[in-house]
């Protein structure tokens, strides 16, 4: 295979357009401008799998090896119209958000939408992340709900933003396979609420383990800050509350892991369907 003919190369780490891309990194450039950061190979070949197709991609041929494997990926990439930047090896790590990159980093519009734009289905499995600060947390909780075929993820009140790089890099990319939308708090309630959609609580304060709950049909299992947990306003909405039972002298998992826990419990109950369910 012959190697990719790029549109421009950059040799200069002081050029515009590696400027621009690494002021991706802040949040009010992603904003403003819409796009966002997408690096990493892996992430890449999901996200254009979902559906997602880059404006733009840099690529490094030193590290990524010309006329390797990934010089299909190159050409796919421009079979979308994108515009192919080749960059040297200096140029490309001033570029990327990342310790030891792959060589691709793209430029994509930001994920996200607005919540009467999500699709649901009448059974839909759904998370409500409140209040979540870390992006690795958001991102770890978008892989779990990848895997749990969860129909979508609405960040409550959020800190950061879906575009976020640690969220795309901590997500895999699934921040673009699974739907993902923000709102206010109170815009998550009555949305819920308007289509029917259950809201389940994850909190300590309640006798009911996350396994007696039923958690089959279209419900939103919500969950807040490791410290704070979720506000009065969506506990009080909540229709079931739900615990994970713990052992030890912590008081509370990592909000990610707590997520997972509790989305798997209702994935299982989705597959067994127990017919006398408490």
């Amino acid at each position: 295979m012959s190697a990719p003919r790029p549109d421009l190369v950059i040799s200069s780490p002081a050029n515009a357009r590696i400027k621009a891309v690494v002021a991706l990194r802040n949040r009010r450039d992603r904003d403003a401008s819409g796009l966002t950061r997408l690096e990493g190979r892996e992430e890449l070949e999901l996200a254009i799998a979902a559906g997602v197709r880059p404006r733009t991609l840099f690529h490094c041929p030193q590290l990524m090896g010309r006329g390797g494997p990934g010089d299909g990926l190159v050409e796919q990439v421009r079979s979308f119209g994108a515009e192919i930047i080749e960059c040297s090896r200096a140029v490309f790590e001033k570029a990327s958000y990342r310790e030891g990159p792959d060589g691709f980093l793209a430029v994509a519009p930001s994920p996200g939408r607005g919540l009467f734009a999500l699709d649901i289905p009448t059974d839909g499995l759904l998370l409500v992340a409140q209040g979540i600060e870390k992006p690795g947390n958001l991102g770890a909780m978008l892989r779990t709900a990848d895997a749990a075929g969860v129909a979508a993820v609405i960040a409550a009140d959020p800190v950061t933003d879906w575009g976020n790089p640690n969220v795309v890099r901590a997500s895999k990319g699934t921040v673009f396979s699974v739907p993902v939308a923000s709102a206010t708090t109170a815009e998550t309630i009555a949305w819920l609420a308007a289509r029917g959609i259950a809201l389940v609580a994850t909190t300590p304060d309640t006798d009911t383990r996350h396994t007696d709950a039923d958690l089959r049909g279209p419900v939103a299992i919500a969950v807040g800050t490791e410290k704070y947990g979720l506000d009065e306003e969506l506990f009080a909405a909540s229709t079931i509350r739900v615990r994970i039972p713990m052992a030890g002298r912590a008081d509370s998992l990592n909000a990610a892991t707590a997520a997972a826990i509790v989305l798997f419990e209702a994935v299982r109950q989705r597959s067994v369907a127990p017919p006398n369910f408490r």
